[in-house]
């Protein structure tokens, strides 16, 4: 079952983490039981895929720390609800975006149903993100070498201007891919083929068959 899982084309892996987070997201408030459910799902998802523990926990941790900051002024109440539900989403997403193949983002994105312009736009921003991520690591271990390791040293080494630095190199090097990709023929579309097979469609109308369900039942 686990291979089974791991041969699941990009474009459908992509496609069924966004059914289960727009299915948590339009749960209904306190509804606790569906709630649940998403998070059990989101678990199964996160293991069937074989995510990195401590990229996808380090990942979260910041991640919440943001949210939290929104959340709390709202109340106890209400704040634990939407943070639950928040982490319940990104598990799902950043269980897809851990394991995702370098530079395949286009090729997930290509099947699906939303307009040409904005999936040109999610690529490019894709494509930053892995390049801008590249530079951090190359910034981390240069600290490294000179002898600042841990969480401060690194902060110490990253200074307001080695952040300019790097956003100036990291967007240089995204307008030299760009280029290259422009050289290349590329035209806002990818020349690969990802259109779902019967069996994919199958799978995953039944997936939106559960979490519709759960979503629904969820007001009643």
């Amino acid at each position: 079952m686990l291979k089974l899982s791991l041969s699941l084309p990009l474009p459908l892996r992509l496609q069924l983490s966004l059914v289960v987070v727009i299915g948590a997201a339009l749960l209904k408030y306190e509804a606790w039981e569906a709630l649940a459910a998403y998070a059990s799902i989101a678990l199964l998802w996160a293991v069937l895929l074989r995510v990195p523990i401590p990229q996808l926990t380090g990942l979260l941790g910041t991640e919440l720390i943001f949210l939290s900051l929104v959340a709390l002024p709202l109340g106890w109440e209400r704040a634990s609800f939407l943070l639950v539900r928040s982490l319940v989403c990104l598990l799902t997403m950043n269980s897809f975006l851990l394991t995702l193949p370098p530079h395949s983002f286009g090729i997930a994105l290509k099947a699906l149903p939303v307009p040409g312009g904005l999936k040109q736009s999610l690529l490019l921003a894709g494509q930053y993100l892995e390049i801008l991520l590249a530079e951090v690591q190359r910034m981390q271990r240069a600290a490294q070498l000179r002898g600042l390791n841990g969480p401060g040293g690194w902060l110490r080494y990253a200074s307001a201007a080695m952040i300019g630095s790097l956003y100036l190199r990291s967007l240089e090097r995204a307008e030299r891919v760009y280029a290259a990709m422009v050289a290349r023929g590329y035209t806002g579309e990818l020349p690969v083929d990802s259109r779902l097979t019967a069996k994919e469609r199958l799978i995953l109308l039944v997936a939106c068959a559960i979490t519709g369900t759960l979503t629904v039942a969820s007001y009643f």
